[in-house]
């Protein structure tokens, strides 16, 4: 849900909606053996492949799926068995995201089991609703936050001019963590600009970071850089959802942008289930402008530390090719 810029992946399990890859090199200290390097960078794929795997079945769930409550016989995990009206097709996991998770052998030596999650542009911590209740119900602990101006975050989205003040509420999450844990830090859309920026400030906090169709943009870049095609592009649905807010007298420059809640479904959730487009559509709120044009400042010392990894939604009505090909760019020198 809230599909807005998305990018690359190479092969694995190739999947409909998503696929994983290390945006980085991940290079190990010579001190340790190969095959612990090699089980250590299986682990973080793992994890990577993990929420890859989330999103795809989050992705296209189908309201008319249904769950059979009772069966004659017991299934394996204790998992809910559902039937549906689309059938295996050849490019279909070989693992579900369930089985996956359940699977204990899959995490042996993980440093961390804390999901810290990062919401999209507009939207809040209450879209990651399903993907929380999965992670928790095999064991994972999970932290949503509220950016700024977002969710019931009470600040004004046209009074937030900087990443700063957006993510503010992350790095205070940041601040509050005890010195000796760690997270798996996950953004979405425009929250890749904001994890970010945390992570070159809270680099010791940050076992890895994945980008899900995320901004991810290099040192002295904006996010706006990725989809500014979007804005000035001719595409027609687009020009409808796009309502730009001018409140600042002193600039002729946007404060916000919002979508209009018209058109929401056809853009963002044409593979989404009915009372999902509901909650989004009452829950959306504009998306500050002022840190969409902020060029960040990264560092290979604290940023480039922290393993990175790419998830791309394939089926990505958002983006025309010209951001997608231009995002794809920037991961491969990320």
């Amino acid at each position: 849900m809230g599909n807005a810029l998305s990018c690359v992946l190479p092969p694995m399990h190739r999947s409909r909606a998503a696929t994983w890859k290390s945006s980085k090199s991940y290079k190990f200290p010579r001190s340790k053996s190969s095959r612990q390097a090699k089980a250590e960078e299986e682990l973080l794929q793992q994890q990577a492949l993990a929420m890859a795997l989330l999103q795809q079945q989050l992705r296209f769930e189908r309201s008319a799926s249904v769950r059979n409550h009772k069966s004659s016989t017991t299934p394996k995990h204790n998992l809910p068995r559902s039937s549906s009206a689309r059938g295996p097709h050849v490019t279909d996991p070989i693992l579900q995201p369930h089985q996956l998770l359940h699977n204990q052998e899959a995490f042996p030596n993980a440093k961390t089991r804390h999901f810290l999650l990062v919401h999209g542009g507009g939207f809040g911590a209450w879209c990651w609703y399903k993907i929380i209740a999965l992670l928790e119900d095999t064991g994972f602990v999970t932290s949503a936050i509220d950016l700024a101006g977002s969710g019931i975050d009470s600040t004004d989205p046209n009074c937030i001019p900087s990443i700063e003040m957006y993510a503010r509420p992350l790095t205070s999450f940041f601040d509050k963590l005890p010195e000796t844990e760690k997270v798996i830090l996950v953004g979405h859309d425009v929250g890749g600009v904001c994890i970010s920026y945390a992570m070159e400030s809270f680099q010791k906090y940050i076992a890895q970071a994945i980008f899900i169709s995320a901004t991810m943009i290099n040192n002295g870049q904006r996010a706006f850089d990725v989809f500014a095609p979007e804005v000035a592009g001719p595409d027609e649905l687009l020009r409808k959802v796009q309502i730009f807010n001018y409140t600042d007298k002193n600039t002729q420059s946007p404060t916000s942008i919002e979508f209009d809640k018209a058109h929401v479904k056809e853009l963002f959730f044409n593979q989404t289930p009915a009372k999902d487009v509901a909650l989004a559509t009452v829950s959306l709120r504009p998306v500050p402008f002022g840190p969409l044009m902020e060029r960040i400042s990264i560092t290979s010392e604290n940023y480039g530390r922290i393993p990175r990894y790419y998830i791309m939604t394939v089926i990505e009505f958002r983006l025309r090719f010209e951001s997608r090909d231009l995002q794809i760019k920037q991961v491969s020198l990320n």
